[in-house]
């Protein structure tokens, strides 16, 4: 299936950039950019397609219903990838409220306003069009010690950031079978990559190890996570997008479960082999009280993507994790004024935080 235009909401977010950079750079489609450019966003993520003739930026809140419209209008979208989010656990733990605006009232406005513009479209648009929402693990709980998430798995949310997700993703599920939106649902693991805004735990330790700062582990450092490069999690839209049964939903994952501490662990070990100290960084580990309703265990089984779609993810979490490092060891110029003013590194979503 061919779909030369497409609306990537929250395109300035860490796995949006990602995803404009691939269809921009490796599949050669037209791409508006939507995103409100939170305190996330991250424009220098996009400079490599900045001046690219198929890229159109566009400044909106998806709340926003009437700029929405306007911009379907003009632009004329055959597809949507649907990114934008609040997405860090601990800051909904302090502050649910702008979870539940961008990412239950957000994901109603866009549907509607797909709904509506799809009404009014010439046929080629509408037998053609499809909406990708992308949401996470998250929204199923946690796993016991063995089995996988399935597309099956029923959901069970634990914080404010994945109910609100569940509850976008009930969404997208009712517009399809109600109002017969052409809608699929991706749900992926952890991703790990350039340009993620250092409160999440890879950029965070990676930053913290490369100063000689204190690297906290929530807990004993036991929970368990699934890794995914995020230019693999790209790859993995676009072919669901293309190539993806209508009404379906397609886990996104790379088979590699690590501990927290594991994690953590394997950072230190890659950031001493780049910048030799005084001592192994592994001695900055500190542990600290756990997260409220953290998860114990997330696991993907991404069997249906690879037999049904044919993708797989080309990084392992080794190699996916080294890329990852060395780019922030050559992007300071990044992620060192976030540092030393949007965030530097203090702890969110403590118990009785707010």
């Amino acid at each position: 299936m061919t779909l030369q235009r497409i609306i990537v909401t929250g395109g300035a977010g860490f796995i949006g950039s990602a995803v404009c950079r691939h269809l921009l750079g490796d599949v050669g489609v037209q791409v508006c950019n939507v995103d409100k450019l939170t305190y996330a966003a991250s424009p220098a993520a996009l400079a490599p397609v900045a001046d690219n003739p198929n890229y159109r930026f566009e400044q909106i809140d998806i709340c926003d219903g009437d700029a929405m419209a306007a911009l379907f209008k003009s632009f004329q979208p055959q597809a949507i990838i649907h990114l934008a989010a609040e997405s860090h656990v601990d800051r909904s733990i302090g502050g649910p409220g702008v979870f539940i605006q961008t990412n239950i009232v957000g994901t109603h406005t866009l549907l509607e306003t797909t709904r509506a513009y799809l009404a009014d479209a010439d046929d080629h648009i509408r037998d053609a069009f499809r909406l990708l929402h992308v949401s996470t693990d998250e929204v199923f709980g946690s796993l016991d010690p063995s089995g996988y998430f399935l597309e099956t798995t029923a959901y069970d949310p634990s914080s404010p950031y994945s109910a609100s997700k569940a509850a976008a993703d009930h969404l997208v599920t009712a517009w399809h079978r109600t109002y017969g939106l052409p809608a699929l649902i991706s749900n992926c693991s952890n991703n790990l990559g350039p340009y993620q805004f250092p409160e999440k735990l890879v950029p965070l330790m990676v930053l913290n190890a490369m100063e000689g700062k204190p690297l906290p582990v929530y807990g004993d450092g036991s929970n368990i996570r699934d890794w995914l490069y995020v230019d693999d999690h790209a790859r993995a839209l676009h072919t669901i997008l293309t190539k993806g049964r209508i009404g379906q939903t397609y886990n996104i994952g790379a088979r590699s479960e690590r501990s927290n501490l594991q994690v953590v662990e394997a950072i230190c070990d890659c950031v001493d082999g780049l910048d030799a100290g005084p001592g192994s960084r592994r001695a900055l580990i500190t542990y600290v009280d756990d997260r409220p309703g953290h998860d114990q265990r997330y696991g993907i089984d991404p069997t249906k993507i690879e037999t049904e779609l044919g993708w797989r993810a080309q990084e392992t979490f080794e190699s996916g994790l080294e890329k990852t490092i060395r780019w922030y060891f050559d992007n300071r110029a990044w992620w060192q004024p976030i540092r030393d003013g949007t965030y530097g590194g203090e702890r969110l979503g403590a118990a009785g935080s707010s």
